[in-house]
């Protein structure tokens, strides 16, 4: 969900781009099959480039207001491109092949930076809000902090904190946005944790064990809360309170892990995609009074035209 409150879908080998304002939904691009399909899209903080991650190892860059591809980055990964972030001009990519690549799109030669850490797929990265550090979770149940003032050109970096408490796949990363750094990480299937760092120093700081697999995290912008989204049993959306980690609320729906979730530029609505194949968009942080109320429901179909985006 873009800064400019435009909403990108990658279904297959089509990247949808609805718009939240007028309820539109146009379609980006569609991809011959020897590339697709689509494996991860990021919107760059202007709200108009965006990043499309593909199954062949390449990453796209398209101009959403003008539909042009931009340019087309080769050479970061051996495979499928999973997660991506953007840090200002820097596109950081992890890939398949368990490199995380930085990618300064100004340059022709954009491969500024490479974090050598994982052996197994990168499935989450998240820089902070300082642009300083990046957090990096993989398949390899490993979680790495990267610090920008130990980037080598040359070589690899090498990380600063290795974090090997969790047991399963790290998909689940979010930045605290009132305490710089505090980073919240989500465990899958085999470790159902979230825990809490101290990204200066490498400390855990807490551990809740939430009974099924943790798929995404998003904090509340404006009040001291924290969303998870899970798979197995419920498929579940757990508010919780911080830093007690009392459950505030437990919303149901989806059929299938809800495997991301976005949040509106207000900060107010998350949007959900899961395997089940539906978007649901649900008002969970909404302001301190609406949320007092029991509105943590979903939306009523804002996407009218449904069909054309399945």
């Amino acid at each position: 969900w873009g800064s400019c409150n435009v909403l990108a879908i990658a279904l297959g080998n089509t990247v949808y781009l609805w718009d939240a304002a007028d309820g539109n939904t146009s379609e980006l691009v569609t991809l011959d099959d020897d590339v697709g399909p689509v494996t991860s899209v990021k919107w760059a903080p202007d709200g108009r480039h965006i990043s499309v991650g593909l199954n062949n190892s390449e990453v796209q860059l398209w101009d959403s207001t003008s539909n042009k591809l931009l340019r087309t980055l080769r050479g970061c990964h051996q495979s499928r491109v999973g997660s991506m972030d953007w840090n200002n001009h820097i596109l950081t990519t992890g890939g398949m092949d368990g490199r995380i690549v930085n990618n300064d799109v100004r340059i022709r030669s954009h491969i500024v930076e490479t974090y050598s850490g994982h052996h197994q797929e990168v499935c989450g990265l998240k820089w902070s809000a300082s642009g300083q550090q990046l957090a990096s979770g993989g398949n390899d149940n490993l979680l790495h902090i990267w610090d920008r003032s130990m980037a080598s050109v040359n070589s690899p970096t090498q990380w600063l904190h290795r974090l090997e408490d969790h047991t399963a796949a790290v998909k689940a990363l979010a930045w605290c946005p009132f305490q710089g750094n505090l980073l919240a990480s989500g465990g899958g299937g085999g470790d159902k944790c979230i825990k809490f760092w101290n990204t200066h120093t490498g400390a855990c700081l807490n551990s809740v064990d939430t009974g099924s697999q943790v798929c995404a995290l998003l904090w509340n912008q404006n009040e001291r809360e924290l969303l998870s989204s899970h798979g197995f049993t419920q498929n579940q959306l757990t508010l919780w309170k911080y830093p007690s980690m009392v459950k505030m609320a437990e919303l149901t729906g989806h059929t299938s892990r809800v495997l991301f979730m976005a949040q509106s530029p207000d900060g107010c609505t998350v949007a959900t995609a899961a395997g089940d194949e539906t978007l649901r968009f649900w008002n969970v942080f909404g302001s301190p009074e609406v949320a007092a109320k029991a509105t943590r429901k979903a939306i009523p179909e804002p996407f009218a035209n449904v069909n054309r985006i399945r």
